[in-house]
């Protein structure tokens, strides 16, 4: 496989271990999770593992610095698409450079399969164009979903409503879209590319959809205590044979010890090690998050204004009204820049702002940390809940609405700001209202979350290789791929 760049060992594993291949995408909330499942996968189930990236969209920096040795990471080579719009969407760029690489996606599991059993493939729900690939090798595939079960019965959902439409016919969802449990999506709440079927991107997102039919199954990033009524739910729509399986291998997280070999010591953290317990908001948008200039400016003011002391992980403000910032702003970009001037000194003491980038697991599981305003990525979801700590629940794009929806109303671990009607800004006051308001939240309010964090605990004791939880999964791929009868 000369035309592969590999950053490990060659591809080809000992026949003895069962060969898993992991398609990722390369975004950071998909990315670092596949690689947790990777890691679970070699050293819990003994497995061998290939993470394979695609050249054109890699950022070997997001990968952690910690995989065990046998995880590899292979990325095809780079394919040309300097043809696409030079407005193209990022998500139809991402498709296109998938489907441009298959040739080599082909040659590459051929040469892993003639030299190992290749037990399963599990591309990144994005990489939904390798599925039928997987098929014409006939290897079982199971789609890494990085987000929810909810997210997932909406896709159903969005299938069930296309049944019988004719080509080019679309449908809009019921508003409001029903979710096992009680939850209610509005169709503002809806996530991006899903409340119209006149949205340019709709068409794509039921195709994508429909694709997903062809997998065996869904390893999604959750686990069955954090959306119950859901996952039931879900049982009976795969009875029926409407949709492929979910498995729940959740929560898959960025470890502590990850980001202290990739961040050492930290400044902010020793700032954070001077405050009281359980006296810090943190404040983080995300990787791929950005606030407008007004929405930054009144967000500084209504920390100020909450009494508080706050760590605020600042990101350069999107100036064209876009609410999404991958790889925005470059490295002379300074987003301290954009605070209300003389802000800093007024905070002096009680609230610190960091530019782009902390190290967020450590954050949250610090024992200064008492509160998250979160965007509600489901990575960082995830990171909340396993740390305990409630949130401020402050959507901006793709699912986060939705995340938001079932993190305040069917769990009770979030509370969500309102959003002024003339513009979409959440005002200083509503900031400072909302920052005293969970700071004051008791145990009672907390109980729900108390729980999850309870049976987090006891979920990773029981992710040992010994437990049923672990094996489960093992049994399920070796199943599929032949070596269990």
């Amino acid at each position: 496989m000369e035309s592969l760049i590999s950053a490990g060992s060659a591809p080809a594993q000992s026949t003895a271990r069962p060969h898993v291949v992991l398609l990722a995408s390369p975004d950071a909330g998909h990315l670092i999770p596949l690689c947790e499942l990777a890691r679970r996968l070699v050293e819990h189930h003994g497995f061998a593992a290939t993470i394979v990236t695609f050249h054109s969209l890699s950022d070997p920096q997001s990968l952690p610095s910690s995989l065990p040795a046998s995880v590899t990471i292979a990325a095809l080579p780079a394919v040309k698409i300097d043809d696409l719009p030079a407005d193209a969407l990022r998500p139809v760029v991402l498709v296109e450079i998938i489907h441009r690489s298959l040739p080599s996606l082909r040659t590459l599991l051929r040469c892993i399969s003639s030299d190992a059993l290749l037990a399963a493939l599990v591309p990144d729900l994005l990489c939904f164009p390798a599925l039928p690939l997987a098929a014409e090798l006939g290897v079982p595939t199971y789609i890494f979903f990085a987000s929810n079960v909810t997210l997932l019965y909406l896709m159903h959902g969005l299938v069930e409503l296309h049944d019988g439409a004719l080509p080019g016919e679309y449908r809009d969802l019921p508003e409001p879209f029903e979710i096992p449990g009680g939850l209610s999506l509005p169709r503002a709440d809806l996530p991006d590319g899903y409340r119209s079927s006149k949205d340019p991107v709709y068409a794509g997102v039921v195709e994508a959809c429909r694709q997903y039919l062809l997998a065996d199954g869904f390893l999604a990033n959750t686990f069955d205590e954090m959306e119950p009524a859901t996952v039931e739910a879900f049982k009976q729509v795969v009875d029926r044979g409407a949709f492929p399986p979910v498995f729940p291998v959740g929560p898959l997280v960025r470890s502590n010890s990850d980001e202290e070999a990739a961040g050492g010591a930290s400044p902010l953290l020793e700032w954070l090690d001077r405050q009281p317990a359980r006296s810090v908001v943190y404040v983080s948008f995300g990787s791929g998050g950005a606030l407008s200039v007004e929405q930054t400016t009144e967000l500084a003011a209504g920390l100020e204004a909450s009494g508080h002391r706050f760590l605020w992980v600042v990101r350069m403000p999107s100036l064209d009204g876009r609410s999404q910032a991958f790889g925005a702003g470059g490295d002379d970009d300074d987003p301290l820049a954009w605070l209300p001037q003389g802000f800093q000194q007024r905070i002096e003491g009680r609230g610190l702002a960091v530019a782009a980038w902390a190290p967020q697991v450590r954050v949250l599981s610090h024992p200064a940390t008492a509160a998250f305003v979160s965007h509600c990525g489901w990575n960082s979801t995830l990171e909340g809940a396993v740390a305990g700590v409630p949130m401020v629940a402050w959507p901006l794009h793709t699912e986060q609405r939705m995340n938001a929806l079932l993190l305040e109303v069917s769990l009770g671990v979030a509370l969500r700001p309102r959003v002024r009607e003339d513009g979409g800004v959440v005002a200083r006051e509503e900031v400072a209202a909302a920052v005293k308001e969970l700071m004051n939240w008791n145990c009672d309010q907390l109980h729900h979350l108390i729980y999850l964090v309870l049976l987090l605990l006891l979920i990773s004791f029981l992710a040992r290789p010994s437990a049923f939880y672990a094996c489960s999964i093992t049994h399920l791929l070796l199943q599929r791929s032949g070596m269990l009868q």
